[in-house]
């Protein structure tokens, strides 16, 4: 299709779906005098979370309301908290905020004292504002933005002195710009419609942020429709006219988001989309915090949410990430960013600047959209990370906002040795091509010494896995004519041939339990490549521990695992287990096919990398997804 058709189809479709979006999502707002950046949470939206991840009371009896709070004499309460604190060196390096205020209404009995404290890079506390005062009413609080560039922030402290102390209807608010951009969130869905459903009815229990809200796309990918959910039903009549419920087939996370994208930017070019996962517990004052930031930055930016685990709901998965892309390596944490802490105990106090922000909650203006183009078709994994690294290279920077997240599922409760690394790898390697020189010596010899831990540790599925994941990069662009669908079913099926890949519960294995025992690992070998070698070699003439052996998942290294020739296995989920079995005729197969792909892949490197690049506008084209989505011009 030459350029002015594809212009032609995807103009006629920009008014297919304007006409079909809510009518809120077309204009842009009217700003108040005043601009709310967040208001004073004090408990969770789950009785699963910590209270003092929003307000830590200490000295007597604290009454809880989600925006209230109430003290009896002598308790005092501070803010110093997660959800609780004001990252003001993020706004100060990012946005057009100079001051911010900070009001509330307060209930006094005889005496209430209120502080505006700040903290700086090294969190050395500091008082900015305060009040005694002996009478109810509103009372207003401010501080300047102007000695937080490099990290700091701010929070409130109460004192109940004389009497019992009433807190409500606690904002923090500056300026405002002279229009709010509109704002759409976009949830992607895959078969996990209670999930969906829940995170949904969320948005809806909070009339401040739906009433933010200009429309709400659920787009279901699954053959288990949210829509079919009692729950969703319940809370569909709470969102109006906003609420969008698409179905399309299963294009992934890359082809779900995209489609949030791809209805949003025909609409409006100055709107914001918040992409957000299905199965996350959502934290519905973190839209409202994205929205706000973004209204206020500089320049057009991606504002991401950062993630708490949904099983240690204390600990922040990474304050930001960064990816190396000449190491294939997506997830890195940025140097001096906190990563796997409980946020009860430390608060991120440096600023940290992000490379990239992934898509469990993520804002991205329509700005970056009608610039870059949409994602790219690579159905999921690095698909974030791709579309973060190339705004930043047309000039849009991602900010990851602290004391704005969700919840989501823990990422060491996931197996790395799941049909998933198919995509993990071959998606590296597209993503690597793309936006940098990849080194084909420095890359193969990296592969080959994973691949080769993995040989000698018995996953011999993954390994095929991997290898799949090469040999369709190696095919070029056209790999990704059908968005992923063919690939994801290959991946699964080609690894049922691989007895190991399989769990089993625990309890009943196809093994004699009986026969197991338990080995736990020494530490980790100081010179691993030479163990490396030394493993691979007593495997191969069968020079291995015999017996079946029992290894925990935190002791499941190669290193110990190559010890055996007969494993169970826990599976990192911890519901259940895996066997793996010495098989020297498999491993010879893989390691002769491993050789033939990695001489290859350094052979044909350099022009892949051309294929892909040129490869890259038709790829993220409004034409490409339609025709993915089955959409046709009217």
């Amino acid at each position: 299709m030459d350029q002015s058709a594809i212009q032609a189809v995807s103009e006629s479709d920009d008014r297919r779906t304007a006409a079909a979006a809510p009518a809120a999502l077309r204009v842009d707002h009217r700003a108040p005098d005043r601009l709310v950046l967040q208001r004073g949470i004090f408990t969770g939206p789950s009785a699963k979370i910590n209270d003092e991840l929003y307000a830590v009371a200490k000295g007597g009896k604290v009454t809880r309301e989600r925006l209230s709070l109430r003290l009896d004499k002598g308790v005092t309460v501070h803010t110093n908290t997660y959800f609780g604190r004001f990252a003001a060196s993020y706004w100060q390096r990012w946005t057009t905020v100079t001051e911010v205020t900070v009001t509330m209404a307060l209930e006094v009995g005889r005496r209430a004292r209120v502080r505006l404290v700040a903290s700086d890079i090294a969190g050395h506390r500091r008082i900015i504002d305060s009040l005694t005062t002996t009478a109810s009413g509103v009372a207003t609080l401010s501080a300047p933005l102007d000695q937080f560039v490099d990290g700091g922030a701010l929070w409130l402290e109460f004192d109940a002195d004389g009497g019992e102390l009433g807190i409500e209807e606690l904002v923090w608010t500056a300026g405002a710009p002279e229009r709010i951009r509109p704002v759409a969130i976009a949830i992607c869905t895959f078969n996990r419609a209670a999930d969906c459903a829940e995170t949904v009815a969320a948005l809806a229990g909070d009339p401040t942020v739906l009433a933010a809200i200009d429309a709400v796309y659920v787009v279901d990918q699954g053959t288990d429709p949210v829509a079919d959910r009692a729950r969703y039903r319940e809370v569909e009549p709470a969102f109006g006219d906003k609420l969008r419920y698409i179905r399309q087939p299963n294009l992934g996370g890359a082809g779900g988001f995209t489609r949030g994208l791809y209805e949003v930017s025909a609409v409006n070019e100055h709107a914001d989309v918040i992409l957000m996962d299905d199965d996350i517990l959502c934290e519905p004052e973190t839209v409202l915090r994205l929205n706000a930031f973004a209204n206020m930055t500089v320049e057009p930016t991606l504002v991401g949410a950062q993630m708490l685990f949904l099983l240690n709901p204390d600990y922040l998965n990474v304050g930001a990430e960064e990816v190396h892309l000449g190491e294939l390596r997506h997830g890195q944490r940025v140097p001096k960013a906190l990563r796997n802490t409980s946020m009860l105990k430390k608060n991120q106090e440096r600023r940290v600047d992000a490379g990239y922000n992934a898509w469990w909650t993520c804002l991205i203006p329509a700005e970056v959209v009608a610039k870059i183009g949409l994602p790219i078709p690579i159905f999921f994994q690095w698909d974030d990370v791709e579309y973060g690294v190339r705004a930043r290279e047309h000039g849009f920077v991602t900010v990851t906002l602290p004391n704005a997240a969700v919840w989501h599922a823990d990422f060491y409760w996931k197996d790395y040795d799941d049909w998933a690394r198919y995509f993990s790898t071959r998606n590296s390697l597209i993503v690597g091509a793309m936006h940098t020189d990849l080194d084909g010596r420095k890359i193969t010899k990296q592969l080959f010494r994973n691949i080769a831990e993995q040989l000698v540790a018995m996953q011999y599925g993954l390994v095929h896995t991997t290898l799949q994941g090469i040999e369709d990069f190696l095919d070029g662009p056209k790999t990704l004519r059908d968005g992923g669908i063919a690939a994801l079913a290959a991946a699964r099926a080609e690894r049922a041939d691989y007895p190991e890949t399989i769990k089993h519960p625990a309890a009943t294995p196809p093994v004699n339990a009986a026969d197991i025992t338990v080995r736990r690992a020494g530490g980790e070998p100081s010179r691993a490549l030479l163990v490396l070698i030394k493993r691979a070699v007593d495997q191969w003439f069968g020079r291995t521990q015999h017996g079946l052996i029992g290894v925990t998942r935190e002791d499941a290294y190669w290193w110990h695992v190559s010890l055996f020739d007969h494993v169970v296995v826990t599976d990192a989920s911890q519901s259940g287990v895996r066997i793996r079995r010495r098989d020297k005729a498999r491993a010879r197969a893989l390691l002769l096919r491993t050789i033939r792909v990695l001489r290859r892949l350094r052979r044909e490197l350099p022009a892949l990398q051309s294929q892909y690049r040129a490869a890259m506008p038709e790829l993220t084209s409004r034409a490409n997804w339609e025709r993915l989505y089955g959409i046709k011009a009217s």
